[in-house]
């Protein structure tokens, strides 16, 4: 990975931070269908607190990267304090503005497939550009590298103990939607990423031919 940033790998994540921000407060602040990980310990602490995601992501967000600093690298924390930064700003925003789908805690099916998008490829993407927006994505990745786990089980367990929390203060039913979210997020980001590796691997067209010519 290259030391330095290049502006289209900052911009990026700049924009994919703020789309998972919009994502989470209009949709999973709402709807009753929450997320896991840091993303959904930040409304389970929003819940319970009543302190912004905007505060507490930045916190968790920071505990998480130093854990996974010595693993990812100086550059990973650069572009990872980019899209976090660029998520707290974000959020900090857009929660100053009335929600655009008030009715959206009536169709949590919606919701939860809605969430996941939002969430799988906002993340992807910057998981590629090699940042992190949220802790748990650095921890993820970290571990990830570490065990040779695929990321996506990895998520998996993590949201899954947030998921669990949460049952403080979602019902069941709900729960089962944001299972749902998580599984499909967590889907989405390790097709991604395979995808990713695969076109990264692939030999080039030319490479091709010279290897069949006689």
């Amino acid at each position: 990975m290259e030391k330095k940033i290049r502006i289209w790998e900052a911009a990026a994540l700049l924009l994919s931070s703020a789309v998972l921000a919009f994502g989470l407060y209009e949709i999973h602040s709402f709807s009753g269908v929450t997320e896991g990980g840091v993303l959904g310990a930040v409304l389970l602490l929003e819940h319970w607190f009543g302190v912004s995601p905007a505060i507490t992501g930045a916190v968790l967000n920071t505990l998480c990267y130093l854990f996974g600093i010595r693993t990812l690298g100086k550059p990973f924390l650069i572009r990872s304090a980019i899209a976090a930064g660029g998520f707290s700003l974000s959020y900090y925003l857009i929660e100053m503005t009335p929600p655009l789908f008030p009715h959206i805690a009536e169709y949590p099916l919606a919701a939860a497939l809605c969430g996941a998008v939002f969430v799988g490829v906002t993340v992807g993407i910057c998981v590629l550009i090699g940042g992190a927006p949220s802790g748990d994505d650095a921890l993820a990745m970290s571990l990830s590298k570490r065990t040779g786990l695929r990321i996506n089980w990895i998520y998996l367990f993590s949201d899954l103990t947030v998921l669990l929390l949460s049952l403080t203060y979602i019902p069941f039913h709900r729960i089962m939607y944001s299972l749902l979210t998580v599984v499909l997020s967590g889907l989405i980001i390790g097709w991604m990423t395979r995808c990713y590796e695969k076109i990264k691997n692939c030999p080039p067209e030319d490479e091709k031919q010279g290897r069949n010519t006689p």
